[in-house]
């Protein structure tokens, strides 16, 4: 029987070939749309699930308010995790990980530039499952100056060599390292990144303090494997009494519960390892989270697209059915139940869809380098890799067959052999539901037009966007530390290659990660506020182009601006300082007693647009302080003689080591990198959604056409002409796209807005924006009818009339 079943639906689809090209590339298309997208979000929802103990696995945050200042923030202190492991029942382990980004590795007289390299304690096997192809995990990092390298590090640096202890160099450190062990690379869904790992005991101070306000690192905690983390959560409020009030005591003057009835908080929390990438309330500068949001955007644009699909197919197959009624009478007839008949026409779709997926499976692979050429990503569509994968596109086909053809099944079915064995059968009972299908194809397609150009603006309007500052025209070099002491010669040195317009010193540029610290004032040592905070020399604005609002930047020739500070108008206001230049203010445990204020900044965006700007302080860069930048701003006319030059001196000042550098436009940019992804990925899925909606009104426009021969004729006839008979097939299409819209505009309206609340700085919604919407809509309509029109009212009467 389903031999036979087959059989009949092959013949049919054979009878009518346009029809089956034209469903089949739509659903083809969708089809591929829908795994890219299914692709992308399985990849994102992965993220960390391949470690064997991920269930145990927390990672600690901090969540702190300080004056009405929210910090939410993935960075604790170096004590904490041991402090949590000694005292907290439920912790069976700890890791600590410090990241170092852009690390330059020495080896002999090779220099190599390393984009990430994590300081962890020796537990990091314990935790993640990342297998060691050379080594003992256990003891791999057990002693201070060894070093893992992943697979791709190892063969970079030593070629064909074993690099089992073999000694490097990294960073500033002085002391060599070696080799204990050679792991797998860390696969692309980990939410860290790290091509060497180092003992984390090896170099910084601070991995061995007490000083539980210094959050500088990453915390994780394993739980034993019936904890509770709730339980965890709680007891964290004891450990701050503990740990964190004799600190309080000390710098404050205030006890805990003091601090947090003036309004202010200080607490942590337990985040689950595979929860980490999709949550963007925690603050993380290395490999910053992904909004979950994105996965339902895209995952909604790909059951769009699918429905599209899925709706030109049951206005087609509909629209056959004037053809399809006679067979469907005669073999009612013969004895076939309606049953039997819906079995048919849906079989018919399931072999259409096994069809489309098989083209649609050679678009994805094609598609595939593009889309993660442009997602920065290595997706890939593993047939076997996973026991799912196979069943999930049958079970694909299965919907669609089911989604596209239990509507026209159903309806063919229904004819009765009298009425269609007679002719009577016009196939006009159903043209009401075809429109409202065509309504909502337009509805759809309304909404992702006018959803792109929404997103695309607010994206044009975070990059173009006023900063405060001149970003353009900055070359930022990275690795201050690496020129010591001559940091002032070597930016005198700067000041003389043509093209050089200014050249500052500082601890952080707009746009990368800047020191959070709290500060007091006077009198007020019950409230804490939270400043970003930049220590910078005298040529920091000229170089910027940052504005003083109120008083003045450092002057070299008054000494004691080395001990005064700048802020910002938005941290004046967050104070609530009334005559800044008699306020001193206080960084508890370093500097001077206080600083006085003696400018206020204008305020400007050190991050991105995504966050509001926050209260900033700026402070004069001591001789000492060695880390940082060097920024140099240049006659744009004169890069290439600017980068030469300045690579010379680089050289001559740094022993031959890589000098890393960054534009700081191109830099700045990078932050909506996210943004920048989306919108493209908006538009070309919007693209084809509008195609495959262009397709099945340009078959449906030709099948009306088809039926209605007689009546252009007719027309023709009686003196009408080609753009008459247009302008009336037109009128039609336009009074759908107008329906459309009316249902569109709404819906897009609050899905935007809501969309939009996402950012504090964001565009305003215009009427052009919707207006554009439609427009497109009617170009696309019009243009997929036009052809069909023009060609079918061109045919010579005479032949018009005689067309059965």
């Amino acid at each position: 029987m389903i031999r036979h079943l087959f059989k009949f639906s092959f013949r049919a689809l054979k009878r009518q070939k346009g029809y089956v090209f034209i469903n089949m590339m739509g659903l083809a298309i969708g089809m591929a749309c829908a795994l890219l997208i299914a692709l992308f979000v399985i990849n994102e929802l992965s993220y960390d699930k391949f470690h064997e103990h991920r269930e145990q696995i927390y990672r600690v945050g901090l969540h702190g308010r300080f004056s009405g200042q929210e910090a939410k923030m993935a960075y604790t202190s170096p004590p904490l995790a041991p402090t949590m492991a000694e005292e907290f029942p439920e912790v069976e382990n700890f890791l600590r990980m410090h990241i170092w980004e852009e690390t330059v590795i020495r080896i002999e007289d090779r220099f190599y530039t390393e984009d990430h390299l994590a300081m962890v304690d020796s537990t990091f096997f314990d935790f993640f499952s990342i297998p060691l192809i050379k080594g003992n995990p256990e003891t791999a990092l057990a002693e201070p100056f060894s070093v893992v390298l992943t697979e791709t590090a190892a063969r970079r640096f030593f070629g064909d060599e074993d690099p089992m202890n073999k000694l490097l160099q990294a960073g500033g450190v002085e002391e060599h390292f070696r080799v204990t062990g050679v792991m797998e690379d860390i696969p692309e869904n980990s939410h860290f990144r790290a091509g060497i790992l180092g003992s984390i005991t090896s170099t910084h101070p601070t991995y061995d303090v007490t000083q539980f306000l210094s959050n500088n690192l990453f915390s994780y905690v394993k739980l034993q494997p019936d904890a509770d983390p709730a339980a965890v959560n709680e007891r964290f409020e004891a450990l701050i009494v503990k740990y964190i009030g004799p600190v309080l005591r000390e710098f404050m003057g205030v006890t805990v519960e003091e601090f947090l009835a003036a309004g202010n908080r200080f607490n942590y929390f337990l985040q689950p390892l595979t929860a980490i990438h999709l949550d963007p309330s925690v603050e993380s500068s290395h490999h910053p989270p992904n909004d979950p949001k994105y996965l339902w955007i895209f995952g909604s644009i790909g059951v769009l697209i699918i429905a599209i699909a899925s709706i030109n197919f049951m206005n087609l197959s509909t629209a056959q059915a004037t053809k399809r009624a006679r067979e469907v009478g005669m073999k009612k007839v013969v004895g076939a139940s309606r049953g039997m008949l819906v079995r048919q026409f849906i079989a018919e779709t399931i072999i259409l869809a096994f069809m489309a997926l098989l083209v649609a499976l050679v678009l994805v692979e094609l598609s595939l380098p593009y889309f993660n050429d442009l997602l920065s990503l290595g997706l890939s569509l593993s047939y076997f890799g996973s026991w799912y994968v196979i069943p999930a596109l049958f079970v694909l086909i299965g919907f669609i067959g089911l989604l596209a053809g239990s509507y026209p099944a159903f309806y063919l079915s229904s004819f009765h052999p009298a009425t269609v064995l007679k002719g009577k059968n016009s196939g006009k009972q159903n043209i009401r539901v075809r429109m409202a299908l065509t309504v909502l194809q337009f509805v759809i397609s309304i909404m992702l037009i006018t959803g792109s150009v929404i997103m695309y603006r607010q994206l044009v309007y975070m990059v173009n966007k006023d900063l405060g500052f001149d970003k353009e025209n900055i070359l930022v070099l990275r690795r201050a530390y690496t020129l010591g002491a001559q940091v002032d010669v070597f930016k005198s040195e700067l000041q003389g290659i043509p093209g050089v317009l200014s050249v500052s010193a500082s601890t952080t540029v707009p746009g990368r990660a800047m020191n959070s610290n709290s500060y007091t004032l006077p009198g007020r040592s019950d409230e804490t506020f939270l400043l970003n905070s930049t220590f910078a020399d005298y040529d920091y604005l000229e170089t910027f182009g940052i504005e003083v609002a109120e008083g003045r930047y450092f002057d070299p020739e008054m000494l004691t601006d080395r001990e005064a500070c700048l802020i910002n108008e938005r941290a004046l206001r967050n104070m609530g300082i009334d005559d800044p230049f008699s306020t001193r203010v206080i960084n508890h445990g370093y500097g001077p007693p206080g600083y006085p204020v003696i400018g206020v900044l204008r305020d400007f965006h050190f991050e991105s647009l995504r966050q509001d700007i926050a209260p900033a302080i700026v402070m004069f860069k001591q001789e000492d302080m060695h880390w940082g930048y060097v920024s140099i701003r240049y006659e744009g006319s004169m890069l290439r003689t600017v980068l030469s030059g300045t690579e010379a001196l680089w050289d001559s000042f740094s022993a031959h080591q890589p000098m890393l550098y960054f534009f700081m436009d191109e830099d700045f940019n990078r932050l909506y990198r996210e943004e920048r992804q989306n919108a493209r990925l908006s538009v070309i899925f919007t693209i084809l959604a509008i195609f495959i909606a262009s397709m099945g009104l340009y078959g449906l426009t030709a099948f009306s056409l088809q039926q209605r021969i007689k009546e252009i004729g007719i027309r023709k006839t009686f003196g009408a002409g080609v753009f008459t008979i247009w302008v009336m097939v037109a009128r039609e299409v336009l009074i759908l796209v107008a329906l459309a819209t009316l249902v569109a505009w709404p819906l897009v309206y609050w899905v935007a807005g809501n969309w939009l609340q996402n950012y504090p700085y964001r565009i305003t919604m215009q009427p052009q924006d919707f207006l554009l919407g439609f427009v497109i809509a009617v170009l696309i309509a019009l243009g997929s009818i036009t052809y069909r029109v023009i060609r079918t009212a061109s045919m010579n009467p005479s032949i018009s009339l005689r067309y059965e």
